[in-house]
Parts: structure tokens; C-alpha cells; sequence
């Protein structure tokens, strides 16, 4: 069993990340209004992916896939990076960004808060070493994988550098049907790594989501996410749209503030009220104390 004793390891603060894929269109613009809604919604980062078509399919798929080729028309132009941390940050979230070949990690690095790995890269170790060496926080989905393949993922992340380490237990079905989710897996990873795992969603399910916030206690939740149905990847079936997940965020935050320290103490809504309790000698409200204070 592996261990990442090294790995920082802090308490778990659910982190919401926004999946923009390719719905963006290569419209700056439309980009913008990505990192606008997810700030609206409540997410705390908005990730893009960079990925050259040539660079990402070998060439005789190319050669006989149109449907394939046309995903170029998906390419996130390198020029709109600057422009897309600089919204992010004036919004108030992180920018993050998957690289998808070995010279977008240096593209990115000058304006990403952290490197986020697909899980279709798993098995990549040049890709995930380059990432790890760059000493930015790493976020790796673990899709389709064993754990003997994500031991070495790990492993190769560590031993090139990696101090900040999150893995998201992901299904990659899209959608992913909510009984093959498997949220249980994100336990068995935080026990065999030691590091904080969160869950990938890809089933479009508002309890889903939040079975593994409460139950798993998922530290970060990534989903795809559209504008309003007219993105490339939403006929899919795995992309949220802003007005359905919004509430999903908005329960999970409440619910979570709920918890509090569990010290039994008054609490300041309650205050007011301790004075209305029926006193002890004779039963009746409120305190003795009070009704004088009513006598004056």
C-alpha cells in the first residue's frame, strides 16, 4: 500500500471547479462569461483545457475519423491564457487549465494556480512529471484506472516534486450512470494515498454530488459545465447547466456551515431566548429574574 507521508495534507474544505471542455466555442468573449458564471454560482475555480488536435489523436485515427478532426474547431488559442487568468482573478477565482501535450505545460505555467490532469493522461508520466517539476498544485482524475496505474501516477508525481496532490475519483461515462458511480471509492483512495480526493462528476445528478460531499466527504468537486445548452459537448448529456447546478453548491455550502465545532453551548440566535425558559422553582415563563425586570 502506498502512503504519501510527504504530501501536504490539510482539513478538507470542499472546492467547487468548473469544467468550461470545449464549450467555449474559441470565443474570448464567451470564454469571459464562463469565468463570470462560475464565479456567480459559487465556484471557487474554472478550468479550461488546452490540447492540439494533431497532438492529441495518432495520425491514422485522423486520417479516417472526420468526427475526429473536426474537434479543431475545440482549440483553445494559447493567446486567450493571459486574458482568461486575468478574468478569473478579477472575479476572485483560480484559473486552471489541462494540458494535453508536453508544451502546454510551459505554456500554462505562468497562469495557472494549478495543473489539472485528465484522466484519458493517467498513464502519460512525461506529461504528469513535467506538471509535478513546475511545483504547482496538482489535481489528477482517475477515470477508467486501477489502482496499480494510479500508484504509479502517483508515485512519478511525487518523486518529481509534487507536495500539493489531490486525486478525483471519476467515472468516465458520459454521462456516468449514477449507480456505476462507485462514490465509495473516494474513501479507498484517501486511505491507500493519504492526500485529499475528491469526486469528478460526470452523472449530472444533484444527489450524487452530494452523497459525496456528506457521506465521503469529497474535497473538491469538478463538473462540466454550459452556458445554455449550445456548447459543443452538451448534447452529450454530462454538462451542467448555471441555474442547476447553483442550487447544488448553495445546499452543500448550507448543510456544510451547519455542522459547526460540536460544542454544546448557547448559540447567539439563542441568546434572546434563555431568559424565556420556565424557571425551575414554579415551572412557569420566564425566569424569576425576568418577570421582576417585567415588575419595574
Amino acid at each position: 500500500m502506498l502512503c504519501l507521508d510527504n504530501i501536504m495534507v490539510e482539513k478538507p474544505m470542499v472546492q467547487f471547479i468548473s469544467e468550461v471542455s470545449s464549450n467555449h466555442s474559441r470565443d474570448l468573449k464567451r470564454c469571459f462569461a464562463f469565468i463570470d458564471a462560475s464565479a456567480r454560482i459559487g465556484c471557487n475555480a474554472v478550468k479550461f483545457q488546452l490540447f492540439k488536435i494533431d497532438q492529441l489523436f495518432a495520425p491514422q485515427i485522423l486520417a479516417r475519423s472526420e468526427k475526429h478532426r473536426k474537434r479543431r474547431d475545440w482549440e483553445l488559442p494559447v493567446s486567450f491564457l493571459p486574458e482568461l487568468a486575468a478574468r478569473s482573478h478579477d472575479r476572485g477565482i483560480e484559473f486552471s487549465c489541462t494540458p494535453f501535450y508536453l508544451q502546454a505545460v510551459d505554456e500554462l505555467v505562468p497562469h495557472v494556480d494549478f495543473f489539472k490532469i485528465a484522466s484519458y493522461e493517467l498513464m502519460w508520466t512525461d506529461l504528469l512529471v513535467a506538471c509535478a517539476q513546475t511545483g504547482r498544485p496538482l489535481v489528477l482524475s482517475t477515470g477508467m484506472a486501477t489502482l496499480a496505474e494510479i500508484d504509479v501516477a502517483v508515485e512519478a508525481v511525487t518523486t518529481a516534486g509534487c507536495r500539493q496532490l489531490t486525486l478525483l475519483h471519476c467515472v468516465s461515462g458520459y454521462p456516468a450512470p449514477p449507480g456505476e458511480c462507485n462514490l465509495a471509492a473516494i474513501e479507498t483512495l484517501r486511505v491507500r494515498y493519504g492526500c485529499p480526493v475528491g469526486w469528478s462528476d460526470h452523472s449530472v445528478a444533484p444527489g450524487v454530488i452530494q452523497r459525496a460531499v456528506h457521506r465521503w466527504n469529497a474535497s473538491t468537486v469538478e463538473f462540466h459545465l454550459d452556458l445554455e445548452g449550445s456548447g459543443a459537448e452538451f448534447a452529450s448529456g454530462h454538462c451542467w447547466l448555471p441555474d442547476k447546478i447553483a442550487p447544488v453548491i448553495s445546499d452543500i455550502r448550507t448543510a456544510l456551515s451547519a455542522d459547526g465545532d460540536g460544542s454544546k453551548v448557547p448559540t447567539a440566535s439563542e441568546l434572546p431566548d434563555r431568559a424565556w425558559r420556565a424557571d425551575p422553582s414554579d415551572g412557569l415563563r420566564p425566569l424569576l429574574k425576568t418577570r421582576m425586570e417585567w415588575n419595574e
